[in-house]
């Protein structure tokens, strides 16, 4: 089973905090992102593109439902993933981090990313939206919220790291 997983909108920093938490555990970090343009053999952007958003949904939902299976590892969602009831449900089982923002946080960190196909065209208003649909279900699933406003990588990180030892995770 993952050691965690680590969920919010684009630019809350879950690849980045994925990153620096399974260093400092010397696990493995998976970004399911990542995974499903290794399996695709293409970009986020050329799949939504070429394929749809419906394939991409349906792409993401095989990859992350593999991702949390795997041991010792720290698992970064794509932040649509938690939109599939049965992705939402199999987090229920993990400790599962909201990495929370605000909007300006997020913009400063996606800035003209083109591999984020959902924030092509009006990133801002995207964001907010994006925010309002999911909110819902980030609380759904999540074990504890972590903001992320000015806080270095390293001390979110390490309040992840605190909390999985605090709870006998590690």
């Amino acid at each position: 089973m993952t050691i965690c997983v680590l969920v919010g909108i684009p630019g809350s920093g879950k690849s980045t905090v994925g990153k620096e938490l399974a260093k400092k555990m010397n696990v493995n970090f998976l970004d399911t992102d990542r995974e499903i343009e290794l399996k695709a053999g293409k970009s986020v952007g050329e799949i939504f593109v070429e394929d749809g958003e419906s394939a991409f949904r349906k792409l993401e939902k095989d990859v992350v439902l593999a991702s949390l299976k795997q041991a010792k590892t720290v698992v970064s969602l794509g932040g649509g993933s938690v939109l599939d009831q049965e992705v939402r449900s199999e987090l229920l089982k993990h400790r599962t981090y909201w990495l929370d923002t605000s909007i300006n946080n997020a913009l400063k960190r996606t800035g003209s990313n083109t591999n984020r196909p959902l924030l092509l065209d009006s990133p801002r208003s995207t964001l907010k939206r994006l925010l309002e649909e999911r909110a819902g279900f980030y609380e759904e699933v999540t074990t504890k919220k972590i903001s992320t406003e000015s806080k270095s990588v390293k001390s979110i990180a390490e309040e992840i790291y605190s909390d999985l030892v605090s709870e006998n995770q590690i």
